[in-house]
């Protein structure tokens, strides 16, 4: 009887025993299970982290090659991409719940809208930036084909005016210089000897001219005798920087036609040797010529 007892009490501890054990087993795997979730679950919010950090430097990449460009919307690309560098600081070090990842995650995907809106603009920009290049360059050519026309236009219209005022120019020919002896009576003798000269006779021709501006026209007459010495009035007149001591003067009334002009030069005690006769138009040179007395 008392043998029967002991083995009922000992079943019931063995029972126990077992329940226990299960208990144990059933615990110790659920908290296997538990680990290897938490585990996955780190894992996961880890790996999304980065995933997050990721996109958020790719952004950051594609903000600053759009910086690069220097284009007009650089003040508001760079404000988008100091927000990214921002966001991508406090993700770091954020804690990486799933909800605080959420909330970065719903973030990162209004700034990569952002993002792609404002590259939408970049581009079309850039296309019109390109148009107005290509306009400009045009442009350019146009001009630069119109400053070389116009460069030629004003050498080919220099050219012709130096041409119009060369051909404008009156031509002095046939100046030829007699010397005479004047009788009492006016009558005047040709002689070459200087003791019975007391008259020079100067003449010379002004040719036609169609495209020389008519009027009066004056010119200076120089007679120099063998001493050196200008005969005549020997009054002297300035034309800039240049001054001349002439003879006599003439004024012609030209009308595009040819002129004879004669003019008398008195004189007396005329020196033997060559003399020279120069004619003017102001300052300038037009004709000269000489002659001798014995």
């Amino acid at each position: 009887m008392e043998n029967q007892d002991n083995h009922s009490k000992l079943k019931a501890i063995i029972g126990i025993l077992a329940v226990l054990l299960i208990g144990s087993l059933i615990y110790i795997f659920k908290l296997t299970s538990d680990a290897k979730t938490l585990q996955t679950t780190v894992t996961t919010v880890k790996s999304e982290k980065e995933s997050v950090l990721k996109d958020l430097a790719d952004l950051k990449t594609t903000y600053d090659a759009a910086i690069a460009e220097n284009t007009s919307m650089s003040d508001e690309l760079i404000a988008e991409r100091d927000k990214v560098v921002k966001l991508m600081a406090q993700l770091k070090a954020s804690k990486g719940d799933n909800a605080s990842l959420l909330k970065y995650r719903t973030q990162y995907k209004a700034l990569e809208q952002k993002m792609q809106n404002l590259m939408q603009e970049v581009e079309v920009l850039k296309k019109q930036n390109q148009t107005l290049t290509t306009n400009l360059d045009s442009t350019k050519v146009v001009l630069e084909d119109n400053k070389k026309y116009n460069q030629v236009l004003v050498g080919q219209n220099e050219d012709l005016a130096k041409k119009v005022e060369l051909g404008s120019k009156l031509s002095i020919t046939n100046l030829k210089t007699a010397s005479y002896k004047v009788r009492s009576s006016g009558k005047q003798i040709v002689t070459d000897k200087a003791s019975r000269t007391d008259m020079l006779k100067i003449n010379f021709t002004v040719a036609e001219n169609k495209i020389a501006k008519s009027g009066d026209k004056t010119y200076y007459v120089q007679v120099i005798d063998s001493k050196n010495n200008v005969l005549g009035d020997k009054a002297t007149i300035s034309f800039g920087e240049t001054s001349l001591t002439y003879s006599f003067t003439t004024t012609v009334k030209y009308e595009n036609k040819t002129v004879e002009v004669s003019e008398q030069l008195p004189g007396k005690d005329f020196a033997k040797g060559t003399y020279f006769v120069n004619v003017f138009d102001k300052g300038e040179l037009v004709s000269k010529s000489s002659f001798s007395l014995r």
